[in-house]
């Protein structure tokens, strides 16, 4: 289980500093998906103590963020493009992160670790982002999602090259 994520907490804060209302409403989603995620993910997760400290660590860091950014950094410009540029850090690293598996992907010749789905909407969603932040000359929001589009090529001509193995359907017996 992935703890909670904090990426949408701080393109909605980006997105609250520049006044974008498409990131503030999309961002507020995505934090409200995740929350409930995480709350039904606690109702059920056998080692709920292991999940609720790492919920509350990065509640934490955020707070210790979000503090950074109002308390220390007073002017607004330098704000916006110090969380512009922590929000595109955190971005590339989510987008980077399926390409750990690569290795284990090329040596057994098999796609198992990877969703196919997952690739094509991380494709979508970052060329869209792209696009977005191309049209409001936005390079916090453009120069993290072209990772993504890259990424996402890759994962798929790795399904190209080895494809997922689809599993056998039996039929009951009658009896």
């Amino acid at each position: 289980m992935r703890a909670f994520h904090p990426l949408n907490l701080s393109w909605l804060s980006y997105g609250l500093l520049k006044g974008d209302k498409t990131l503030v409403v999309v961002n507020s989603v995505g934090a409200l998906l995740q929350t409930l995620y995480i709350v039904t993910y606690l109702r059920y997760c056998p080692r709920k103590r292991t999940v609720l400290l790492q919920t509350a660590a990065l509640l934490g860091l955020l707070l210790l963020g979000y503090t950074y950014f109002q308390l220390l950094v007073p002017d607004w410009t330098s704000r916006l493009r110090q969380l512009g540029l922590f929000c595109s850090i955190f971005t590339i690293s989510m987008y980077l992160s399926p390409l750990a598996d690569l290795a284990k992907i090329i040596q057994t010749k098999s796609t198992q670790c990877l969703s196919f789905s997952l690739t094509v909407a991380t494709l979508l969603a970052s060329a869209s982002w792209t696009l977005y932040g191309l049209h409001l000359r936005d390079l916090y929001i453009m120069v993290p999602n072209i990772p993504g589009i890259l990424t996402s090529l890759v994962r798929l001509g790795l399904f190209w090259q080895y494809p997922q193995v689809q599993e056998k359907n039996y039929s009951l017996l009658q009896t």
